[in-house]
């Protein structure tokens, strides 16, 4: 049996997930189907999403030890480059799929095994740290935008809470799509970040100078009654997440006189991660990254995440 290098959930610690990572050494993962084929990791990239996994939110306890990642970009067996789809088709899930890490072996391994047909060949004008950015914030921040914002029906734009992964990824594709984006965030230098990316910055539940069409919404209860006052009739209010609260009072008389679509999503498909990667390509548009480790510092990038001081994405370099 050939071992790899890998970073895992070998427990579950709510309070310190850090604890709760190991790094060493795993089996190389096997092919349930005979459609399934290994890839070579060059780069992968943290999410939050492996922070709750190492919490035993998502993941569990039975499914000991998982190597962690959702991310990642390659070589497959025949040498071509390609990006990784992370999200798996899975009966046993109530959604029908699951993603990397949950039910299958994550990205964050020398190799990683997926069907077929969730490679997609990765554009040659992006780098790999870059395309192992783009598979779950960045596709996730694209679908809220287009598949769910209609963002060319638009004109103006608010993404709450940016910094974050997704939330920072929708700001700088709204921009390179020529909308006004106004952005709210805690932190002024994440402000002054957030304006350097082309967006008008504020504070949160400031008003802004005009409705806008479509909101952006991962922040949740603490944020909502801000997004509903500022979105413009017949305006899209997307959610992807709840960071700061799942339960936020809703005016509905302000939604239906507003005639406002409350949409839900997650993720994305193959074909908007091609579009998505093609749009990246021909606009020079490339994602946020807070900061490159090479794989021996795994921990480091974890403990990087955790802090809730990054701005964009965290990224390991498989070949370092």
């Amino acid at each position: 049996m050939r071992i790899m290098r890998a970073a895992y959930a070998s427990a579950f610690d709510a309070d310190n997930p850090l604890a709760a990572l190991t790094v060493g050494e795993r089996p190389e993962p096997v092919h349930p189907a005979d459609d399934w084929v290994t890839v070579q990791v060059r780069s992968s990239s943290l999410n939050h999403h492996d922070l709750w996994s190492l919490r035993g939110v998502g993941l569990a306890g039975d499914r000991l030890p998982m190597i962690l990642g959702c991310d990642a970009a390659g070589i497959d067996p025949d040498g071509n480059e390609v990006v990784v789809y992370p999200l798996i088709a899975d009966p046993g899930d109530p959604r029908g799929i699951s993603i990397l890490s949950e039910h299958f072996p994550g990205t964050f391994a020398e190799r990683v095994a997926v069907p077929r047909e969730n490679l997609v060949p990765k554009p040659a004008d992006l780098s790999f740290t870059d395309a192992a950015c783009l598979p779950t914030a960045w596709l996730t921040a694209w679908r809220m935008l287009t598949t769910k914002g209609r963002l060319d029906s638009a004109d103006a734009v608010l993404v709450q809470g940016a910094g974050g992964g997704v939330a920072t990824a929708a700001v700088v594709l709204a921009v390179a799509s020529g909308k006004r984006v106004y952005a709210t965030s805690r932190d002024a230098a994440k402000r002054e970040r957030i304006a350097a990316l082309g967006a008008t910055a504020l504070e949160p539940g400031a008003r802004l100078p005009e409705r806008v069409d479509v909101v952006i919404e991962t922040v949740g209860a603490a944020t909502f009654d801000h997004s509903l006052k500022s979105a413009a009739p017949m305006a899209r209010i997307v959610v992807s997440g709840a960071t700061a609260g799942h339960e936020p009072k809703v005016n509905l008389r302000r939604v239906f006189a507003m005639q406002l679509e409350i949409l839900g999503t997650s993720m994305g498909t193959p074909d908007e991660l091609r579009d998505l990667m093609a749009f990246c390509a021909e606009r020079k548009v490339r994602p946020v990254v807070d900061a490159v480790y090479p794989f021996s510092e795994v921990a480091q990038a974890f403990a990087r995440l955790h802090s809730g001081e990054v701005f964009g994405k965290v990224v390991l370099d498989h070949t370092a």
